[in-house]
């Protein structure tokens, strides 16, 4: 039986001629927390769409959880990098971790109670069920990704993609949610995207560098070469410790 999460082989994805992802293999096990590192325009929301399914490959194959992505993509979670809620709608969290749920009911129809018991354990799992009537758009931004993450988890799913879960918040809602994940990780495969690498260092168990090319060796380690290799410039590596860091000059 195969147990991969995400299997990833020889993956090339093209938009109008120009290569987006070159030649990626990925592996992703069971209860794997994996951070993605890399610049801007690196590839790296694009690798998450292809894993989705949203993306198909010009080259290569991808499977996830044992099948395609397409039909896979009901055990998955996914937080993408911008979600546009409008501040004064009157929806509530308990309305909004509901949505999660609508890949197994489908469009137009009543929730069940297993949809509604789904819900309800998502927001005590992400210590959210005393805000369940507040509405979303009255809370932090700390707050609401704790509620994103729930409407994911809502979906009682396998696999969790997080697409810059970070941005926006502050310092302490950060570290809060970063311990989040490393308590779920205990349950599902997390493959999450930042360019917070002082976080990813400290809190994921393998990280990989993305530059178009993947950078990866299944582990927490990554070589000076590697990061010279995806930033395009001379990068000094941080010992843990030392409160300090040295950029040679690029």
């Amino acid at each position: 039986m195969n147990d991969k999460v995400i299997e990833l082989k020889d993956v090339w994805v093209y938009y109008d001629r120009i290569t987006i992802l070159e030649s990626v293999d990925l592996v992703v096990e069971p209860h794997d927390f994996l951070g993605i590192i890399g610049p801007n325009g690196g590839g790296k929301s694009t690798l998450l769409k292809v894993i989705l399914g949203l993306i198909k490959p010009g080259k290569g194959m991808v499977r996830v959880l044992g099948d395609t992505p397409r039909r896979a993509r009901r055990d998955i979670g996914y937080l993408p990098q911008y979600s546009i809620i409008d501040m004064d709608f009157p929806m509530s969290v308990w309305d909004v971790v509901l949505t999660g749920r609508l890949g197994h009911t489908g469009l137009f129809k009543r929730y069940s109670e297993d949809d509604k018991k789904a819900a309800y354990n998502a927001l005590l799992e992400v210590s959210m069920l005393d805000y369940k009537n507040r509405q979303i758009g009255k809370l932090s931004g700390g707050q609401r990704q704790r509620v994103f993450i729930a409407r994911a988890l809502a979906g009682e799913p396998k696999l969790i993609l997080l697409d810059e879960p970070t941005t926006g918040i502050d310092s302490i809602a950060k570290e809060e949610f970063y311990e989040l994940l490393n308590k779920l990780k205990e349950k599902m495969a997390i493959v999450m995207v930042s360019h917070d690498i002082s976080a990813v260092s400290i809190y994921v168990d393998k990280i990989a560098c993305l530059n178009h090319r993947l950078f990866y060796h299944n582990s927490k380690e990554l070589t000076s070469g590697d990061l010279e290799a995806a930033y395009q410039c001379p990068v000094e590596l941080i010992a843990h410790g030392v409160p300090h860091r040295v950029l040679k000059m690029h």
